[in-house]
């Protein structure tokens, strides 16, 4: 892969307005001096920006497991073939690995918020579009809409973070990955019981998402123009360790930025966390958008099927805000790689072997597995010092993650297709456990890919 041209921060001060050494506040952090009228400006700035990040969250999956849920209806309206309804599993991906690159680029020209802001109004636009598309290339167009909205958004989710509350990557980490679990089950649960109840109509069903995403837009619209005023890089405590050190990075200016941008691409961790990051992606949408389909055809009536989904995404809720935190607190994320790499194998034997019999285990297996999510994107904070390298590292670990996982959900759909059952997609599935154990072990080392360059 070719170096990458080199890039700032997009939400770096000049050089010349940070002090060696001296710690310097996020955005909307109360510093000694401010008047009591900034300080409350500043507190609801900070209050305004996690409201925003729970409600992106909460939109980033339910245009994706509300499909899921209702994936036979929409295939048999629409006229898909089990390689098409493959394709419509596989574009998720294909859009955030194309779109989500783009994404440093526009926070250094718009912000990083107002980026935030044009990604939600694209998924209210997609989801209002797609339940009027009369054919599968004007669905596959809209939900493209969509997903683009949620491609640059998820790249910025980690930069928002880090800019925001340096000194609380770990637990802000937590709060929006366990809104997003939180988002993905309610979709995956709701979409068909709430489909019956209006009717039974498929496209009613999906389009009533559009109006939680139109409340998403509301709280990024006052932070539109909030792009300059502080490194993403600083601490919030002088007396912080970590602060110190990134506020003496902070003081290199774009000679340090500019140092690193290019290699990236040569940083042995970056390409861990991305091999990583796509095969998690992997499980997770085939997941999403294969695991009612699979305890359907086991027998399981569709509503079940639904909540089964909706089971092994809740799982999230809870998980996505511990395992960040814990991971915070070791030098070394390995082992909680391991773990959960072993509970998605024996998710997937149990798939394998019975899947109507002990579908409630498998689905609770299957959902602490991904919560791989979670702890990839906790280690993309962690392996980087700056502001700036965590937005290339996080350009690049995802949009490498997605393009990874692309094959994997229209695999599973040709191999449905043409095996007649089950047995060979699950037994991919399971085995593609083993490489992200192994990969995500050696993304979850100690150290920072400015180490590497």
């Amino acid at each position: 892969m070719p170096d990458e041209p080199k890039t700032l921060d997009p939400t770096a001060r000049p050089a010349t307005t940070t002090v060696p050494g001296a710690a310097t506040a996020p955005p909307g952090a109360a510093v000694a001096g401010d008047s009591p009228a900034r300080a409350r400006a500043q507190r609801w700035t900070l209050g305004l920006v996690t409201v925003g990040l729970v409600l992106a969250a909460l939109n980033l999956r339910p245009a994706i497991t509300s499909l899921g849920a209702l994936l036979e209806e929409v295939s048999a309206d629409l006229h898909m073939s089990g390689t098409v309804a493959g394709v419509l599993t596989s574009v998720p991906p294909l859009c955030f690995a194309v779109f989500g690159i783009t994404a440093p680029r526009l926070a250094r020209r718009f912000g990083p918020a107002a980026v935030v802001c044009a990604g939600m109004a694209a998924i209210f636009a997609g989801l209002v579009l797609r339940p009027l598309a009369g054919g599968t290339v004007g669905f596959l167009a809209a939900s493209a809409l969509a997903l683009m909205g949620i491609a640059v958004s998820n790249v910025l989710m980690p930069v928002i973070v880090k800019r925001y509350f340096p000194d609380r990557i770990g637990s802000m980490t937590g709060l929006y990955s366990m809104a997003l679990a939180l988002g993905t089950s309610v979709a995956a649960a709701a979409t068909v019981p709430m489909t019956a109840a209006l009717g039974g109509d498929w496209r009613i069903g999906l389009g009533v998402w559009a109006a939680v995403a139109a409340l998403a837009v509301l709280p990024w619209l006052p932070l539109v123009r909030d792009r300059d005023r502080a490194t993403p890089d600083s601490g919030t405590t002088a007396g912080s360790a970590t602060s110190a050190a990134t506020s003496a990075t902070s003081a290199t200016g774009t000679t340090a930025a500019a140092t690193a941008a290019p290699r990236i691409t040569r940083s042995r961790t970056a390409w861990a966390l991305g091999c990583y990051f796509g095969l998690q992606a992997t499980g997770a949408y085939i997941t999403m958008g294969w695991m009612p389909q699979i305890f359907r055809d086991s027998g399981v009536p569709a509503s079940t099927a639904g909540v089964l989904l909706a089971v092994t995404m809740v799982m999230g809720v809870p998980l996505a805000f511990v395992i960040p935190r814990l991971a915070t607190r070791m030098k070394n994320q390995g082992p909680i790689v391991v773990a959960l790499g072993l509970c998605g194998l024996a998710g997937y034997t149990g798939l394998f072997l019975a899947p109507a019999g002990g579908a409630w285990v498998w689905a609770v297996l299957l959902g602490v597995s991904n919560c791989s999510f979670p702890l990839a994107l906790t280690m993309i904070g962690m392996r980087s010092r700056t502001g700036a390298g965590v937005v290339r590292l996080s350009a690049f670990a995802q949009s490498v993650g997605y393009l990874i996982s692309i094959p994997g959900p229209l695999l599973v759909g040709v191999l449905y297709q043409h095996s007649g059952g089950w047995g060979l997609p699950i037994a991919l599935m399971g085995g593609l456990m083993v490489p992200q154990m192994i990969v995500g072990t050696l993304a979850g080392r100690d150290r920072t890919v400015e180490d590497e360059s």
